[in-house]
């Protein structure tokens, strides 16, 4: 079973996310609270935990939730492998997927420190079709 490992908002953006417990999630915004919500396509990020593996098992172990930036991760789905168009069910609420990856920038935290970044390739970006809360450990069911 899918499921939502973290929940992770900063306050402006280029910068690692810190993990919080449960997200207020806003149509045509995103999380509140968040530097990267707003009225377009990439209102929330979502990164599977098999990816950070990925990064991790080339030794850099002491990677955190939040530190690709990822509003949500996940386990048990790779969101990468979705379509546009899919739509996800987390909690109470329903998200559109609108993005499959995306252009590196150069002043990514973690591409300075591991000379990668696994977001680029298998990061996804959603948008809010009905609002709610989501929590760690909600279920994630592609509708």
């Amino acid at each position: 079973m899918a499921k939502v490992l973290s929940i992770n908002i900063s306050e402006k953006k280029g910068v690692v996310k810190t993990p919080v417990n449960y997200a207020q999630i806003k149509v045509d915004y995103g999380i509140v609270g968040d530097a990267h919500a707003g009225n377009w396509h990439r209102q929330i990020s979502l990164l599977a935990n098999e990816s950070i593996d990925k990064m991790r098992d080339k030794g850099f172990s002491s990677l955190k939730f939040g530190d690709f930036a990822e509003n949500i991760t996940t386990e048990g789905i790779e969101v990468h492998k979705l379509q546009i168009g899919t739509r996800l069910k987390i909690g109470e609420c329903e998200l559109e997927v609108t993005q499959i990856g995306k252009k590196c920038h150069g002043g990514c935290e973690i591409k300075k420190i591991t000379g990668d970044c696994v977001m680029p390739r298998e990061g996804i970006f959603v948008k809010v079709i009905k609002e709610g809360i989501i929590n760690i450990d909600d279920n994630i069911k592609v509708l």
